[in-house]
């Protein structure tokens, strides 16, 4: 049996996923600062994001449920949307001599950015698993 603590829980947990691996991107495009022809490279999850969002959020009450009545015939797994994020170069910095365009400022600022998203998707996790927690410990006391 699977315990769903609420909606945004899993929603939450991708986010900090997508943010997690966002920060490695970050850190390799500071450790290849030096890397001759080096062009930095960044992730894009927010459209990701906005379409999990909608599905987890979506009412789907009033539709029709396919069954599955023959192990020959297609189940309805193959419906779900595509959820990886958009890997991408992020140009726009001049490059020096050595063609390397990676600019140390920009990527402290970005790194700055999403470790302050993350530290909010963290705080905000921890307050939906304390109030799933109060409402066990608050049911259980009435028992």
């Amino acid at each position: 049996m699977s315990i769903n603590i609420s909606r945004a829980h899993e929603l939450m947990k991708s986010a900090m996923d997508y943010r997690a691996a966002r920060q490695d991107m970050i850190a390799s495009n500071i450790a290849n600062a030096d890397t001759p022809f080096y062009r930095p490279r960044d992730i894009r999850f927010e459209e990701t994001l906005a379409k999990q969002s909608a599905e987890v959020f979506a009412d789907k009450s009033q539709e029709l449920q396919m069954t599955h009545t023959n192990g020959a015939h297609l189940n309805g797994a193959a419906a779900s949307s595509d959820t990886k994020p958009t890997t991408f170069f992020r140009d726009g910095h001049m490059a020096r001599n050595d063609g390397n365009s990676v600019d140390l400022d920009v990527e402290s600022s970005e790194m700055a950015k999403n470790s302050m998203m993350f530290n909010a998707l963290t705080a905000a996790l921890k307050k939906d698993s304390m109030l799933f927690k109060s409402v066990i410990d608050a049911s259980s006391k009435t028992a």
